[in-house]
């Protein structure tokens, strides 16, 4: 997934923007004179990535109260985590792997919802001379600086019986890929789509995708325990307007991807082909994740905290998930659109 994707969506509409925009958000209730300010929407975080579409559906298609969520579109995942920590935002989508750094560090959070899974959009490509990941040993792989593609390395190296000694890292960001790649630099680079395509149209092959690490790569929603607290009906209307957009999407993907695509550099093909590496939950997968002392989430969340740690990405106490996960806002949304 594209976790530091720079690129904006300055096609859709005007959004909070960076840390003034959302400063004023805050402030602007001071300026309404003696009268009591209205109570101020919750503010969202978005990074610019088609796991969190349904969300831009929704509101695009008017499925989302106003008055009570605004979803924030930032500019990169890393931005979304800054400002989820510093306190500016209510709630945000985010990756399960930056989850459990945030609550290793100290910061307060609920998991409310699984919002997707990477299945086949993060996949390592690499030259057509390799067709196992235990033929890179003492071959070079481009890897962009992220947890998630540090993860798909672990995933790679494991898969083909490798440690990390045995390949040499070559930190680059994902756009300059192809061209590394072809100027013969590695023979192989984690990568995910709509880039993925890219260096197959280039004659790369997919050696490792995600699908071979199932529920490690998970797209989630979190929110300040205090607003669950305070606002849980408004968290609600949140999940609805992701059930009501995933409708929306699943049933025009092709009209979806064509509206939607050029907002994130890409075209309506490489929209489609991203959809197809991804599995989005509905609020009763979602439940279904969360629920129960076997949840599947707590089982892969511990893994992933353990493969975490082995990383250097998580340091200290191992947050415990059963602390961290409310069902309450999924379970409230399957029942209210009568779901099984």
């Amino acid at each position: 997934m594209p976790y530091l994707v720079g690129s904006e969506r300055w096609s859709r509409r005007s959004f909070i923007h960076r840390l003034g925009g959302m400063a004023g958000l805050s402030a602007a209730g001071l300026l309404g004179g003696c009268q009591p300010p209205p109570q101020p929407p919750l503010v969202v975080g978005l990074a610019p990535w088609v796991g969190y579409d349904p969300f831009i559906v929704a509101r695009e298609k008017g499925r989302v109260d106003a008055a009570r969520v605004k979803l924030v579109e930032l500019t990169t995942n890393a931005e979304a985590v800054r400002n989820f920590r510093n306190g500016l935002l209510d709630a945000a989508a985010l990756t399960l792997d930056q989850v459990l750094q945030l609550s290793s560090q100290g910061i307060e959070l609920r998991l409310v919802a699984v919002l997707s899974e990477s299945f086949g959009a993060d996949v390592v490509m690499a030259s057509p001379a390799v067709s196992r990941p235990e033929q890179l040993r003492g071959q070079s792989v481009l890897l962009e600086p992220s947890t998630v593609s540090a993860l798909m390395l672990r995933g790679l190296l494991r898969a083909g019986g490798l440690q990390q000694g045995d390949v040499a890292v070559v930190p680059m960001e994902s756009s300059q890929h192809l061209a590394a790649l072809q100027a013969g630099r590695a023979m192989a680079a984690v990568s995910y789509e709509p880039l993925a395509t890219q260096l197959r149209q280039a004659g790369f092959v997919p050696l490792f995708d995600s699908r071979q690490m199932p529920g490690q790569i998970l797209d989630v929603l979190v929110v300040r325990p205090d607003v669950l607290t305070r606002r849980g009906g408004d968290v609600d209307e949140l999940m609805r307007a992701w059930a009501l957009g995933l409708d929306a999407m699943q049933a025009g993907q092709q009209a979806i991807a064509a509206w939607l695509a050029p907002s994130l550099q890409m075209t309506a093909d490489e929209y489609l082909e991203t959809l197809n590496g991804l599995r989005f939950m509905t609020p009763a997968d979602s439940l279904a994740y969360l629920a129960g002392v076997k949840a599947p989430l707590r089982q892969r969340g511990q893994e992933l905290a353990g493969a975490l740690v082995e990383l250097g990405q998580v340091t200290g106490e191992v947050p415990d998930l059963s602390q961290l996960i409310d069902t309450g806002p999924a379970g409230r949304t399957v029942q209210f659109r009568g779901q099984p």
